[in-house]
């Protein structure tokens, strides 16, 4: 009976040195696990700010192209105006054009 106990006692020893051993390893692990999760929490907070630093840069980006376009459109209306006008100047030199081209036709029939 007594060395049932002591063999029973020495099995619950090396059980519980056992857990012990596991205990530490686990400690470990939840250590390195607290120290990942810190990392993710932080790369997660950069990566937000990135996120709305990008946004930011992104909506001064559309303003300035809107700008611009505006500006374009602006010179291209100019520019359109400014072709009618020419248009409108070259029909009129032509006109000229056609009245003394008859009129020198007409001269030449008198002579």
């Amino acid at each position: 009976f007594a060395q049932l106990t002591e063999w029973n006692l020495q099995l619950m020893t090396q059980r519980a040195l056992e857990a012990e051993s596991n205990v530490e390893k686990l400690k470990q692990e939840i250590f390195i696990l607290q120290g990942e999760l810190e990392s993710s929490k932080v790369e997660n907070e950069n990566l937000r700010a990135g996120q709305t630093t990008n946004v930011g840069a992104m909506k001064y980006n559309i303003d300035f192209a809107l700008q611009n376009l505006h500006k374009i459109m602006m010179g291209a209306n100019l520019s359109i105006r400014q072709l009618a006008s020419g248009a409108e100047s070259l029909r009129f030199v032509a006109e000229v054009l056609e009245s003394t081209g008859k009129i020198s036709e007409v001269e030449t029939e008198k002579d």
